[in-house]
């Protein structure tokens, strides 16, 4: 857990976010064990930003990791860095429900929580037209 968060702090410092100046780091483990990072990357054109979460995820996913069981999420700033409704998306999609999910801030404190408290309701492959 420690060496995840840690490596969301370490993405940090790769932000690019010259639009937002909110500088955002990543990092997921999978069933390998093998951790990746992501960050985010801005754009002039708002639209073709990418979140850190995204960015992790998908390289994980792009390098055969299939199943992701935890992510740690930090931003540069006092408050906790909580995923965007399009990151806890994704990440319905490539995590588990009891997946682990840590935010954290700029003084290095961190909440934990598990995808489903996250996301309740999640829609995927797997529940959709299956939802109450």
């Amino acid at each position: 857990m420690n060496k995840l968060i840690d490596e969301a702090y370490e993405a940090l410092k790769h932000s690019y976010s010259p639009y937002s100046n909110i500088k955002i780091g990543a990092a997921v483990t999978g069933k390998s064990g093998r951790i990746y990072r992501g960050t985010n990357i801005e754009n002039a054109a708002y639209g073709s930003t990418i979140c850190a979460e995204r960015v992790a995820i998908f390289k994980a996913i792009s390098e055969g990791e299939s199943d992701i069981s935890a992510i740690a999420v930090t931003g540069d700033f006092d408050g906790f860095a909580y995923p965007c409704g399009a990151c806890r998306q994704v990440m319905s999609e490539f995590m588990k429900k009891d997946a682990k999910v840590y935010v954290g801030n700029k003084n290095e404190e961190y909440k934990e929580y598990q995808l489903d408290d996250m996301i309740p309701f999640m829609f995927t492959h797997e529940t959709k037209g299956k939802q109450e």
